[in-house]
């Protein structure tokens, strides 16, 4: 029994040991957002947006992930939200997502940035 709860105990501190590793993550902003024309014939628009990324607190050359979570429109549908995966890297990063011309965001925001190397 007393086996059992030390090898327990070891399991649950272990993870703890891992993650109280020092890492950082960089912060993201939105600095410019806005929609392309309408595309013919496919009548879809680009959702284009520039993010800032200060990786100041982060090792040197440091990349990583985040999504961006959309809050969509339809014309003619329910409102749906959807997550898309990017890669970040300083100083800034240009990213698209494709809509149809009867969609439209009505909100969106960044998620799961994935923590990188501290800087020394």
């Amino acid at each position: 029994m007393q086996c059992c709860l030390l090898a327990g105990v070891i399991a649950v501190m272990s993870p703890t040991a891992a993650v109280g590793e020092v890492a950082c993550r960089p912060i993201l902003a939105f600095t410019a957002v806005e929609y392309s024309p309408m595309q013919l014939p496919a009548l879809e628009r680009k959702w284009t947006a520039v993010i800032s990324v200060n990786a100041s607190r982060c090792a040197p050359h440091s990349q990583g992930q985040f999504d961006i979570v959309f809050s969509r429109l339809k014309e003619i549908g329910p409102e749906l939200e959807f997550r898309e995966h990017f890669k970040w890297l300083s100083p800034s990063v240009t990213v698209q997502v494709g809509f149809w011309a009867d969609e439209a965001v009505e909100r969106y925001w960044i998620e799961k940035i994935t923590p990188c190397p501290c800087a020394r």
